[in-house]
Formats: structure tokens, C-alpha cells, sequence
């Protein structure tokens, strides 16, 4: 097994068998972080290979002091996706105007209502405090474990999972959710 750190380095350094390891030990986490960006899963796919690609021509630019590896590959496959997403928002709708007011009318409302809940989640992420809004977004942006944030932040395990509980309880009220057994005080 290799230390946290030093596999990103392999692959820098040419090793090739450092690549299906960097596969095996990260494609979970890219994969998670790909699906929240894309929807369809064949997309997916393609901007999961397009993540390696990248992560192998930019593994040389890993700092271990900086950052944990998971951190880096996170941070790699976030902004590849987001850039990815931005391209596509700038290609032409190719879809026939009377398929999408089909759509709109079957699915407007709750695209705006998920809308409206998503910018109310925001907002209560906004009003926390920082420690607990920079654990709540690596957990739920990044998709990192709890572990990985702990070793991010430098905070306690149990802080990190309390700053989560606490930031899932608050954004729950502030949506008028009831807690769900076992949640709250």
C-alpha cells in the first residue's frame, strides 16, 4: 500500500502501474462527484475519463504539504466537471421548441420549486458559521468522508461530524422539515 500522497507522485514520475491504482482508489469519489454534476450516466462516464485524463497530465502539480491526494483529486475533478458543465450551457438547445414546452409544463413546477428549496439551502449554508460551512460543503460538494475532511481541516473527527449534524439540522428547519427520528436537540 502506498502513503496518502505518494500515488499522484508515481504517476508524475511515469510509474504505469500507478494508474489503476489511482483508478481503484479514486474512481468512487470522482464517479459521485461526476453524478451530481451530470445526470445522464453515459455523460458521466465520459467526464469520469475526462477527470483521469487530466489528473494523469496534471499529477506532477500535487503538493502533499498543501493538501491530502483526495483532496487534490476532488478539487481536479470538481473543476474539469464544472468546466465541463459550462460548455455545455454554451452549445444550442437542440431540442424542438413543442418537446419543450411539453416538458416545461409536465416539469416547470417542480424545477422551480427545487429551484426556490435550493437557493433556501444556500442561504442557511451562508449564515453559518465558517468551520461548519467549509465542513458541510468539502462533505456535500466534494463528497469527502468524514475522515478526509477531519485530515483536511485539521479539526477532531467528532467536530467535523458534529458541524455536519448540526448544518443538516439547521438547513432542515430552515426548510420547515420536520427532524427525522433521532435528530435534533
Amino acid at each position: 500500500m502506498n502513503p496518502d500522497g505518494q500515488l499522484l507522485q508515481r504517476i508524475a514520475d511515469g510509474d504505469r502501474s500507478a494508474v489503476s491504482e489511482c483508478i481503484d482508489r479514486y474512481s468512487g469519489l470522482v464517479w459521485s462527484l461526476a453524478r451530481r454534476f451530470i445526470a445522464i450516466e453515459a455523460d458521466a462516464e465520459e467526464a469520469v475519463q475526462d477527470v483521469f485524463m487530466e489528473l494523469w497530465s496534471k499529477a506532477d502539480r500535487f503538493d502533499p504539504d498543501k493538501a491530502a491526494e483526495a483532496t487534490f483529486v476532488s478539487m481536479v475533478a470538481r473543476r474539469r466537471l464544472i468546466d465541463r458543465g459550462r460548455k455545455e450551457s454554451r452549445l444550442p438547445d437542440r431540442q424542438p421548441l413543442a418537446d419543450l414546452e411539453q416538458q416545461l409544463s409536465k416539469d416547470g413546477h417542480a424545477a422551480i420549486e427545487a429551484s426556490v428549496e435550493s437557493e433556501r439551502v444556500l442561504q442557511a449554508i451562508d449564515r453559518m458559521e465558517p468551520d461548519q460551512r467549509r465542513v458541510l460543503r468539502m462533505a456535500t460538494w466534494l463528497g469527502m468522508t468524514h475522515a478526509a475532511i477531519a485530515e483536511e481541516t485539521d479539526l477532531p473527527l467528532g467536530t467535523v461530524k458534529s458541524h455536519l449534524r448540526r448544518g443538516l439540522i439547521r438547513i432542515r428547519e430552515q426548510l420547515g422539515i420536520a427532524p427525522a427520528d433521532g435528530a435534533g436537540s
